[in-house]
């Protein structure tokens, strides 16, 4: 039996919709990811079709769908809500971590506005995929617990296979949790989230935040987790696709995987997302979009900072000022692991932003670079249009790695732990979701199991890890509703 614990569904009645997941037609088990079932604490045989699909709601379980609100490419929208997504319950893993167990794809709610309520099979196996891949990628982030067929067609341009995607999460406070009661002035709503939120995530904060104000406290948690968050994005060539506001976790993890894709050629304005034609949301500029994203918070909770306007506003501008300071030192630590530094120098910064500059203009492959550069320099070098834009970054480079007391095997190991060999590559989750959708699972169970291990060699494997084509470079992703 699944141990459901349901503190959300115990907040107020306007928190939520109290829906009951719709049934399917024929659902047929795709994935259980067991190891994760077994750090939750469920019995992976409770885990059948009939439960991953919706079609049978297992006992304890308390479902509903979870009210929010969100800035969407920079636009208000007072209410969004899960429109297709249903909240079972929580359960208390193992470790004592709390965690959120939700159907995606699961059917209509009160806030489906027009839409389906359902998900195809290809961003549900993407979301799958991906999102256990920046598990093992050491990012924050939901998991997949489960995914499932419907037996039923969505349409979408046209008819796709049906499917449910089985996610775990932190909890699914959202920013835009926020913005949808503040937009309603409704204060004590807030109040009540904001204790909910430390409670749940940031309990230790709360215990040694003496007099301050809880919401405060909240702001620099959430501020803290999600500096840390994009700095390990920019450190992997993560780009979310579509940073809104509902999709900004309270907890600091990645949520949301719809157009999400990774840097074959670095450029720091590259974006795949066919719905960000601006490139609001391009690689290089998300720190400053999740800033962007924190200041929206930040206003929600402008009336629990302090009495006076100008105390609020100071409280919070000086927090969210902060937040470029959090995420530089971040980042900092990413940049040095992957560049196989083991101290910091002033200088350390400058050397990547110059080596950046050198792969853009030579269009090398972000994770291949990387990977080589701590094995073999001279490999990393045929990256280059112009291998002597390498060769000259690489002597600033080792006359900085020389300053220090570290052997080259041990520099190069804490490079491997730093550097991904795999990645899902763009083209590889295409290939993987052309498959599925011909009904051959072979190359998802494949790429589950090779980015499981993404720092081992794994030669069998190796042409997992091989970049894009030219013809290929043109990628688009799309949202999938």
């Amino acid at each position: 039996m699944i141990a459901f614990d349901n503190s959300y569904a115990r907040l107020p009645a306007r928190f939520f919709a109290k829906v009951a997941p719709a049934r399917v037609r024929a659902p047929a088990l795709i994935e259980v990811n067991r190891a994760l079932a077994e750090e939750l604490g469920v019995p992976a045989d409770e885990l059948d079709a009939e439960t991953l699909s919706g079609n049978r709601v297992p006992e304890g379980a308390d479902p509903i769908a979870l009210a929010y609100a969100g800035h969407q490419f920079g636009n208000f929208v007072p209410q969004l809500g899960d429109g297709r997504a249903i909240l079972l319950g929580e359960v208390v893993g193992k470790d004592g971590r709390r965690r959120d167990v939700q159907l995606k794809g699961a059917g209509r709610t009160p806030f489906s506005r027009g839409g389906d309520g359902r998900a195809a099979l290809g961003p549900v196996l993407r979301e799958y995929v991906v999102s256990e891949a920046m598990h093992a990628l050491g990012v924050p982030t939901t998991r997949a617990l489960a995914a499932v067929t419907t037996g039923e067609p969505v349409a979408r341009e046209e008819l796709l296979q049906g499917a449910v995607l089985t996610r775990v999460a932190a909890s699914h406070l959202r920013v835009g949790t926020f913005e949808y009661f503040a937009a309603r002035e409704d204060g004590e709503a807030i109040a009540a989230l904001v204790s909910y939120a430390l409670a749940r995530h940031y309990p230790a904060a709360l215990a040694a935040a003496g007099d301050a104000p809880p919401a405060l406290v909240l702001l620099q948690q959430v501020i803290d987790a999600q500096a840390h968050l994009v700095a390990r994005w920019l450190g992997v060539g993560f780009i979310h696709g579509v940073m809104n506001t509902d999709n900004t976790s309270i907890s600091g993890e990645t949520i949301d995987y719809g157009p999400c894709a990774f840097l074959d050629i670095y450029h720091p304005r590259r974006k795949f997302s066919s719905i960000d034609r601006g490139g609001r949301y391009h690689f290089a500029v998300q720190p400053k979009i999740m800033q962007w994203n924190l200041a929206r918070l930040a206003e929600t909770l402008l009336p629990l900072l302090a009495e006076s306007e100008e105390e609020q506003v100071h409280l919070a501008t000086g927090e969210l000022n902060r937040f470029a300071d959090a995420f530089d030192a971040a980042y900092a630590r990413v940049l040095r692991a992957k560049l196989g530094l083991h101290t910091e120098e002033d200088g350390d910064r400058a050397l990547a932003n110059d080596l950046f500059e050198r792969m853009a203009t030579n269009e090398v492959d972000f994770t291949l670079f990387f990977r080589r550069l701590g094995e073999d320099a001279d490999a990393a070098a045929k990256l280059f249009a112009n291998p002597g834009a390498f060769h000259d970054w690489a002597e600033a480079w080792r006359r900085r790695t020389a300053k220090e007391d570290v052997s080259p095997s041990a520099r190069a190991e804490s490079m491997r732990r730093a550097n991904p060999a795999f990645i899902p590559r763009n083209h590889r989750i295409e290939e993987m979701i052309a498959a599925a959708n011909n009904g051959n699972y072979a190359p998802f169970e494949r790429l589950n199991a090779v980015l499981a291990r993404p720092h081992d060699d794994q030669p069998e494997n190796a042409d997992l890890a091989e970049p894009p084509g030219p013809e290929q470079h043109d990628y688009r992703t799309f949202c999938g509703t």
